[in-house]
């Protein structure tokens, strides 16, 4: 078949199917890369879609969808279930930002809800105690928890049914029980680490034997689990909200168990928390803008790598090439670089946020990249965990909400607030006890955070909605999957599939589809190379054809989750 007569089929399919001028071809499925194609198909739907790592928590957006729920109740709602049904990654313990397209105001918005440290939290206060960095679990690694209140803030604003109503899944999965699915069952075995706390082995371990013999684990594939104090939490919060939560009972509740413990937080810093509304920021690669939000998120470095990579013929290199995964290897190197030195909480420290992400400084730090040889830049001491949900809803009026959740390392700090099924974040981490980092501890300061949502516009309009799970992998991830799309002729489906590489400290490891030929010629360039598995994240993503309104949603196969839509 000739080249034009290719192109007249092509063509005709994409009138059948619907398929806008604004959505290339390639970026559509065809023409990409024989090696990338996927195992599921993309999920095709009109009126609207739920993506998450967990099919009974996408399954309970979608019922919010049906009931004439939209998509920011929607994302609520599957958050609220993933807390019950991957509670190791994500909850109102924890932390969540979002990035949404609103259909009645046409503009893209953006949430920060992440908590602060303590008002009395200082630098001297931890070092007065001999430590030379903030412990990685425990009371001294909680932060206050800022998920709920940015739910409640959401959907005050954009949504359109009760909280009562957006809970009743969660709480049915919480009281009554769901099977634990089969890779939240294996991520549940980090919860064995806490064993020794009574509080958390009660309320997320199951005991077997008696007496000496007695022994805790984690639930297995398929096993029933049920959370009876969480689900009456969840009742209280349905109808009390932010106040139930940072005000009354359960707000005393966390104050005196992290006192006990010995953390320096208190009621007064739950009772003062807010969430705050926040312009996002972007760079537009080749006619597409992808969208971040601002520090305190690292949500900069995946800008910083697009702009470096920009003055490249990756396409021309190939998918996942020798040449190619070089060039994001140093690329995150230099990216990284600047995070681990600038990227703080913007309410303490004015940062050149403007600077990093233009395309004057990428070409300066295109510069400082050999193509045939690894280098090695200024890296953080930080250590970066990977336990977060990443979800994203849409519906049938346009809007479509990129949201993510997360309490950090597997089950965060380990505390449970008993009686309420509440694990509680160990982001306090991420602060650094040296006195001149902008990142240092200080009181009621968001710390640097890893969870960041990602939205691709084009020509002013959604075009993209998706987020890649994984501590350090999420800026390298939001990345390698835009890419994926637009340089290599990728759908959705097939972005969040295709084999990545994920760069840390001074390695670049690879997934199975990277080819021993290409690890090789890595090595000679200088790179340590490894093949792994598990380090890479999980995908969830929403692209929405303008002209026809179908919208194209995705579920990496790495979780168990899927997309579902009607």
């Amino acid at each position: 078949m000739s080249s034009s007569s290719k192109s007249l089929v092509l063509g005709v399919l994409m009138s059948v199917l619907g398929f806008s001028s604004q959505v290339s071809l390639k970026a559509q499925g065809y023409d990409r890369p024989a090696d990338t194609r996927s195992a599921r198909s993309s999920v095709l739907a009109k009126r609207g879609v739920v993506c998450s790592s967990q099919p009974l928590a996408s399954q309970a957006g979608l019922a919010i969808l049906r009931k004439g729920g939209n998509a920011f109740d929607a994302a609520v709602a599957t958050a609220a279930a993933l807390n019950v049904v991957e509670p190791m990654s994500t909850g109102i313990g924890g932390d969540m930002y979002v990035l949404a397209w609103s259909a009645k105001e046409k503009r893209l918005v953006g949430l920060n809800g992440s908590g602060r440290s303590a008002a009395t939290a200082t630098v001297e206060h931890f070092r007065s105690r001999g430590l030379d960095k903030v412990p990685t679990f425990g009371a001294d690694a909680v932060t206050v928890p800022g998920a709920f209140h940015g739910w409640v803030t959401l959907i005050d604003k954009y949504g359109s049914l009760p909280l009562e109503e957006i809970l009743e899944d969660a709480v049915r999965y919480a009281e009554e029980g769901f099977p634990v699915s089969e890779v939240i069952a294996n991520n549940w075995r980090s919860g064995l680490r806490h064993q020794d706390i009574p509080e958390f082995a009660e309320t997320y371990l199951i005991r077997d034997g008696s007496g000496d013999d007695a022994k805790w684990r984690s639930p297995r594939f398929g096993e029933v689990f049920r959370q009876p104090d969480f689900g009456k939490t969840l009742r209280i919060l349905g109808k009390g909200g932010i106040e139930a939560f940072y005000r009354g009972e359960i707000a005393k509740k966390m104050a005196d168990y992290l006192e006990k413990k010995g953390s320096l937080i208190r009621l007064a810093d739950l009772e003062k928390h807010t969430s705050t509304w926040v312009d996002p920021v972007s760079t537009e690669y080749k006619g597409y803008v992808l969208h971040e939000l601002p520090p305190n998120g690292q949500g900069i470095v995946a800008l910083e790598m697009l702009n470096i990579l920009e003055g490249y013929d990756l396409q021309k290199m190939g998918h996942n090439s020798a040449e190619y995964i070089h060039l994001l290897a140093e690329a995150k190197k230099l990216a990284f670089a600047d995070r681990n030195t600038y990227v703080t909480d913007l309410d303490y420290r004015k940062l050149p946020v403007e600077m990093l992400i233009s395309k004057e400084y990428a070409a300066r730090m295109r510069k400082r990249i050999d193509p045939g040889r690894a280098q090695t830049f200024s890296t953080s001491t930080l250590k970066i965990g990977n336990d977060t949900v990443y979800l994203c809803t849409a519906d049938a009026e346009g809007n479509m909400v990129s949201f993510i959740n997360s309490i950090y390392y597997g089950f965060g700090s380990g505390l449970v607030v008993p009686g309420t099924g509440i694990c509680l974040q160990n982001r306090g981490a991420l602060f650094s006890l040296d006195e001149k980092h902008l990142n240092r501890v200080e009181p009621s300061k968001r710390p640097l955070h890893t969870i960041i949502p990602a939205f691709i516009t084009r020509d002013g309009k959604p075009w993209f909605c998706y987020g890649v799970m994984g501590g350090d992998m999420q800026p390298q991830g939001h990345v390698q999957v835009m890419l994926n799309m637009v340089e290599f002729g990728m759908n959705p489906q097939e972005a969040g599939e295709a084999a990545r590489v994920r760069e840390i400290g001074g390695t670049v490891a690879v997934e199975s589809g990277v080819s021993e030929e290409v690890m090789e010629k890595l090595r000679s360039k200088g790179h340590k190379v490894e093949r792994q598995v598990g380090p890479f994240g999980g995908y969830q993503g929403i692209l929405v054809d303008l002209k026809s309104g179908v919208y194209h949603a995705a579920s990496d196969n790495r979780k168990d989750g899927c997309a579902v839509g009607f």
